[in-house]
């Protein structure tokens, strides 16, 4: 259970590590997803219970997985998906209006 623990802080620092060190758009959007997608997964390994089953009324189980934590991973993954496309349009516009992608150039040419 500890792996998981190493692999969403490997892909947290991953993601922080390409916002910082690049200057392209594109790929600060990718750093910013990846670090989306290790929050979602953290979010699902906090709420993981071995031998848990789905919490059903019918049926006394010993351990039930709450769902609380995984519909919050959902309503992460919509999010995230609508931000994403959100900064996509806004780089687009960017490119039609700069012709560039690179954030310094577009900060020259700003002014």
């Amino acid at each position: 259970m500890q792996f998981i623990y190493l692999v969403v802080i490997i892909l947290f620092c991953l993601g922080l590590y390409t916002i910082l060190m690049n200057t392209n758009l594109i790929k600060i959007i990718i750093g910013i997803n990846i670090m989306d997608s290790s929050l979602v997964l953290l979010l699902v390994a906090l709420s993981y219970k071995p031998a848990g089953t789905a919490p059903i009324i019918d049926k006394p189980y010993s351990v039930i997985v709450d769902p609380i934590p995984q519909a919050l991973a959902l309503t992460a993954i919509v999010i995230g998906a609508s931000i994403t496309a959100l900064m996509l349009l806004l780089t687009i516009k960017l490119h039609r209006n700069y012709n560039t992608l690179d954030i310094s150039e577009i900060r020259r040419l700003r002014g």
